[in-house]
């Protein structure tokens, strides 16, 4: 990389950092409970808007692999979550009104928390309907992924996004609150993806599964990515600079072996499609807060007027992590 980019790249950072510090003033602290953060606990970001029959669940999976304390933005919800969130013991809470499409789709809100709060801890930044797998997350938790990169001076660690989906019409098998989305979408795309390099910043950029496959198949390049880089060693001088996708300093990004071996990474069960998802798009396509005019959002509504199966005949059965292993979906790399 050359000198002229790498000056451009520092400057972009700055300018995330600067911008999220503006945004805080959108926050309206409800239950801070960050005192009781202890040196060296796992810590949690993600912002949501009406997802209170998720939450349950999301919060038993994520508490039984480890981590410590909960960051929540809760952006205006009308469905009883951000008063389920404010009551829980380990959960500090946020509130806001303003755009989440102007505040780059939350990233403004998290960088300035996980600035503020997160230096120097390991931190997991998931939605509401997404679920860390990693090697022998089975029989480890994720203090151990933890030490072991520690261990090894790494400071991100990679998990691809999997859709998952129910064998059938989305809409014939009721999700029940607190239950694991998994027993319902439990099939995925084990192939079908395309994988290319970002030149900017260095990452890879992941397309495909069901969502290029049905919701995209006419337009597969307008796809949703898929790359993530959920689990960071955070830094305040670290920023996200789209989701997931990509963090600067850019050395972040490269969590892949450029020269034929492989790195340990992880995969993010995404359990968006369950029977709630038909409701859950109309309402963020009415509101227009998503990216690229909500072009995402649009496709969807369109293809779930249909209440369309996206379970097809190579569609596998979720087992377990090594299954993914296996299909070279993740990988445990040289962490034995």
């Amino acid at each position: 990389m050359g000198l002229w980019q790498s000056y451009r790249l520092r400057w972009s950072r700055r300018r995330w950092r600067v911008r999220a510090l503006r945004k805080r003033r959108q926050l309206q602290s409800v239950v801070d409970r960050t005192s009781q953060i202890k040196p060296g606990d796992i810590l949690l970001f993600s912002t949501q808007r009406n997802e209170k029959v998720r939450l349950p669940y999301f919060l038993e999976y994520y508490r039984r692999l480890g981590v410590n304390h909960f960051f929540f933005v809760d952006n205006d919800s009308t469905d009883g979550a951000y008063e389920y969130l404010a009551d829980q013991p380990d959960v500090s809470l946020w509130h806001t009104r303003a755009s989440y499409k102007k505040s780059r789709y939350g990233v403004d809100w998290l960088n300035w928390l996980q600035r503020k709060h997160a230096h120097g801890h390991w931190t997991l930044t998931v939605d509401p309907d997404e679920f860390f797998v990693y090697p022998f997350c089975d029989t480890r938790p994720l203090r151990a992924l933890t030490d072991w990169l520690d261990a090894s001076s790494i400071k991100s660690f990679s998990a691809m996004l999997l859709d998952m989906y129910p064998k059938g019409a989305l809409n014939d098998q009721p999700y029940s609150e607190g239950q694991d989305p998994m027993e319902i979408a439990c099939w995925f795309d084990s192939g079908n993806y395309t994988i290319k390099k970002n030149k900017r910043f260095g990452n890879l950029w992941i397309q495909g599964g069901p969502r290029a496959r049905v919701f995209f198949s006419e337009k597969p390049a307008l796809a949703p990515a898929l790359n993530k880089i959920p689990l960071v060693k955070w830094d305040r001088r670290y920023v996200y600079v789209s989701s997931t996708h990509m963090l600067l300093p850019r050395g972040l990004n490269l969590v892949y072996d450029e020269w034929g071996g492989e790195k340990a990474s992880g995969v993010l069960l995404h359990a968006k499609f369950i029977d709630t998802f038909t409701h859950k798009a109309q309402e963020e396509l009415e509101r227009k807060q998503h990216y690229s005019a909500s072009v995402e959002y649009r496709a969807y509504a369109e293809q779930l007027a249909q209440n369309p199966e996206l379970w097809c005949k190579w569609s596998e059965k979720y087992i377990n992590w090594r299954q993914l292993e296996i299909l070279g979906l993740m990988s445990k790399g040289n962490w034995a």
